[in-house]
């Protein structure tokens, strides 16, 4: 997909790696609409940030655990630009034990509402007019969490209600693949420990110990936590290079998962 006159909508772009997508897709020649709902302290920088980059674009400011205010929000995008190309599903709210202590039902519904619900009333105000440009493309962001779980150097991290809403991504993103097809292909990036969500620059990597925080490095193959610039790569990837892909999960976390062991040489044995 050439990105020229394509319209983006990312959720969740008001820093991080949210906005690190949308500022790549401004530059590549796409028109984008950001959403965003808190860190209003932001948003100057953020304007900023889209002037420099020379694109046509629309910030819009909604609660998206009100859904019924997502088709509106649609309408908005629809009626400033004519169309739908581009869907990048990035909202959640990221677990960290560590940072919100007990866990209790509220902290549960807020883990399931913001990381799984919005998503799917997101996806489905979208699919209409994304079904109607014939080419177009979902990007589901989910966690690593979906995976591990509260296990391991991780454990201070993801929460069970955070794991448990990032495994119901993936099966969202094989079922949409499914609804979308063959005019939306729907694909998933799930992020390990990214320097902006659940590393250095969040609050929670700072109450860590260093011990924590060398543990979950230590266990990464690669020996680092990812950069905005990881994710907006394997982004534009999905988007223009991928053209035969969908319903497939990247998963981006340096080699979390496999954990930070390595494979001894193999023995000369006695035959």
């Amino acid at each position: 997909m050439k990105l020229d006159d394509k319209v983006a909508l990312v959720l969740g772009a008001i820093k991080g790696i949210g906005k690190g997508i949308a500022l790549s897709l401004a530059q590549g020649g796409a028109k984008v609409a950001l959403n965003y709902f808190d860190w209003e302290e932001e948003l100057e920088v953020l304007k900023k940030d889209l002037a420099a980059a020379n694109g046509e674009h629309l910030i819009l400011k909604n609660n998206l655990l009100e859904t019924e205010a997502i088709p509106a929000m649609m309408e908005k995008v629809i009626e400033r630009f004519g169309r739908l190309d581009i869907l990048i599903n990035n909202i959640e709210r990221g677990g960290w034990p560590v940072v919100h202590g007990r866990y209790d039902q509220q902290q549960w519904d807020l883990e399931m509402e913001t990381s799984l619900r919005a998503k799917r009333w997101v996806f489905d105000g979208a699919l209409p007019y994304l079904k109607a440009t014939g080419d177009a493309v979902v990007i589901n962001f989910s966690s690593i969490a979906g995976i591990v779980g509260r296990s391991g150097p991780a454990g201070m991290v993801f929460n069970e209600g955070y794991a448990a809403a990032n495994r119901g991504v993936s099966l969202l993103t094989e079922t949409w693949a499914r609804m979308g097809a063959p005019q939306v292909r729907v694909n998933e990036i799930m992020l390990g420990f990214f320097e902006t969500r659940h590393a250095q620059k969040t609050r929670g990597w700072g109450l860590l110990s260093a011990r924590q925080k060398n543990a979950i490095i230590d266990h990464t193959l690669l020996a680092r936590t990812g950069a905005i610039e990881d994710v907006v790569k394997t982004v534009n990837y999905i988007v223009k290079d991928a053209p035969f892909m969908t319903g497939s999960v990247i998963r981006l976390d340096g080699g979390y998962v496999l954990g930070g062991d390595k494979v001894d040489k193999m023995p000369k044995g006695i035959l």
